[in-house]
């Protein structure tokens, strides 16, 4: 194998990508019900490729890890600051849940097979994956007291606890969150996800990228006019208005093989082929009145825009919809369909009395100019540009990293977001300020899941290379003790906890519940392999709740084990 050690020596960025070419290839395999996922697949990949020697040099994967949180903070952003309040307390009292569990399960594992104070606090750290409790324990073991060769001794053993047990640390709350948690619940993820958005939604329909309504709310159809069924009602006007809570709109007009302009005064004929547009409803209703339906009538093919609009106008603030449709005169309305009403992310129920505030966005729908004719009244068109904007993408990272950077004290124990927390709050506030303004910050949606998929895969693909030969070694050398009791230490809390928040915090949402538990155990891959079966962003929320507790949490671990053992 020296050939394949030389090889990466030279290209370590080759070792990296092969470790998610083959990750992710053993991810698609299934064993029955169970399947690793792309994110395990890659760090048992990135293991294995190890063996030969590879360093990867630790600033890739701080920087992959910044770019994987970012992206998930800054999708998630509208809806977590929404959902702070009271009905955080569950994820507060989750996280203080694992941060016991796991106490109490280190110290009690380490007394039954004799582990000193390093050994123990380096299983929490891998165990737990948290690597802060490194530093925190080092700090508390070099306060001891004791002789210089015995604390060195110590903390080299902190290093080694959690060299050998923080890949299985990364892997086993993947198995739990992903595989033991849903069974347990009786639910997928994904089942729960689309539940859980369709209650975010106030059981609006939201359609998936590619998702299409068989049966679509509003429709075109062209008519052939007979005079004995439109009786009086002989001008464009009139027939639009035949149902005055249901209108329609013809949109185009052909008379003796001619097309003419359809004006409201213009009166319609006997055989006038007509375009109509309106919703399914109304269109039902006023067929009859109308004449015979025709199709492929050469001329009347007309393409419609969809256009998303940011509400700037004070005109339309504090009303409701019934309030807005009343008070706005017909040729500004005219041809316009409102489709959907989003704050923050959330789509509203399109009743009467929804209330329309500054900054919603509104999707309309209509022909081109009529599209035009009401953005301009009402705001600012939002523009779905395929870029990323990377003056913001690039500013928010930046003042992710300074975040992270900042610690305060608790007496001696330092306490930091460090970069994945502050790179995950930064990701949140602009996000949150993105949805509140959308004339800059692009973000495509392709591109934050390029972000988030390679960032977290290649992130713990670079772990699984730099940790992988030395926790192999060292199980070699010691034996598999140390590696046992770090499965107990990672499988162990997670499950308590999981239990505790099924029946005592009554968490009845898989996806929901998912998000929260890998949050309180901060298992980025975990979480990484949750958002993936969701397919949607409904984990997030949560996730950042516990996420960020946890890190506190987690990190005063340190020095109690070290004060307990």
């Amino acid at each position: 194998m020296e050939w394949l050690h030389e090889l990466f020596k030279a290209s370590p960025e080759m070792a990296l990508f092969l470790s998610l070419a083959i990750g992710y290839y053993i991810g698609k395999i299934k064993f029955g019900k169970f399947q690793l996922g792309g994110v395990a697949g890659s760090l048992l990949a990135a293991v294995v490729i190890s063996q030969v020697g590879v360093h990867v040099d630790p600033g890739v994967k701080a920087v992959l890890f910044a770019l994987f949180i970012y992206a998930v903070g800054y999708e998630s952003g509208p809806q977590f600051f929404s959902s702070l309040g009271k009905q955080s307390i569950r994820e507060i009292i989750l996280a203080a849940v694992l941060a016991v569990t796991g106490l109490a399960t280190v110290v009690v594992m380490a007394k039954l097979f004799g582990l000193d104070k390093g050994l123990a606090a380096g299983v929490a750290a891998g165990g737990l994956t948290q690597s802060a409790i490194i530093g925190t324990a080092s700090d508390a073991i070099g306060k001891l007291g004791l002789g210089a060769v015995e604390t060195a001794r110590l903390q080299g053993n902190v290093a080694v606890g959690y060299a050998v047990t923080y890949v299985f640390g990364s892997f086993g709350a993947i198995i739990v969150c992903v595989n033991i948690l849903p069974k347990l619940m009786g639910r997928s993820i994904k089942e729960d996800a689309v539940k859980a958005e369709t209650a975010m939604h106030e059981g609006e329909q939201v359609l998936g990228p590619n998702q299409h309504a068989a049966a679509p709310d509003l429709v075109g159809r062209i008519y052939q006019i007979s005079e004995s069924k439109i009786g009086n009602a002989r001008t464009i006007a009139d027939i639009e208005n035949l149902n005055p809570t249901a209108p329609i709109t013809i949109e185009r007009v052909k008379r003796n093989g001619q097309i003419i302009e359809a004006t409201p005064q213009l009166t319609l004929e006997n055989d006038d082929i007509v375009l109509v547009v309106g919703r399914r409803a109304a269109m039902v209703s006023v067929a009859p009145q109308l004449g015979k339906e025709v199709f492929g009538v050469d001329g009347m093919q007309m393409t419609m825009h969809r256009q998303e609009i940011v509400l700037t106008n004070n005109i339309y603030a504090h009303k409701t919809v019934n309030e807005i449709r009343q008070q706005t005169a017909n040729d500004v309305r005219h041809g316009i369909y409102v489709l959907q009403i989003s704050r923050m992310g959330k789509v509203l129920a399109m009743q009467p009395d929804t209330v329309v505030e500054l900054g919603d966005v509104i999707s309309i729908y209509g022909a081109e100019q009529d599209v035009k004719r009401v953005a301009a009244q009402a705001g600012y068109v939002i523009v779905q540009d395929t870029k990323t904007d990377f003056v913001y993408l690039g500013s928010g990272l930046v003042v992710g990293l300074l975040i992270g950077m900042l610690t305060a004290k608790i007496g001696s124990i330092p306490l930091t977001l460090g970069s994945g927390g502050g790179a995950l709050l930064s990701g949140l506030l602009f996000g949150w300020f993105r949805a509140k303004h959308q004339s800059f910050g692009a973000l495509p949606s392709a591109a934050g899941q390029l972000l988030r998929d390679l960032g977290l895969a290649g992130f713990v693909a670079v772990v699984g290379l730099t940790s992988g030969l030395q926790a192999v070694q060292t199980v070699k050398s010691q034996g598999m003790m140390v590696f046992g009791v770090g499965v107990v230490v990672t499988i162990l809390p997670l499950i308590l906890t999981m239990l505790i928040g099924r029946y005592v915090l009554k968490y009845d949402n898989t996806a929901v519940f998912a998000g929260a538990l890998s949050g309180s155990r901060s298992a980025n891959p975990a979480f990484g392999e949750v958002l993936d079966k969701a397919e949607n962003t409904i984990p997030t929320v949560p996730f950042a709740i516990t996420y960020a507790l946890a890190n506190v949490f987690l990190t005063l671990l340190g020095p109690l084990i070290v004060a307990l053992v």
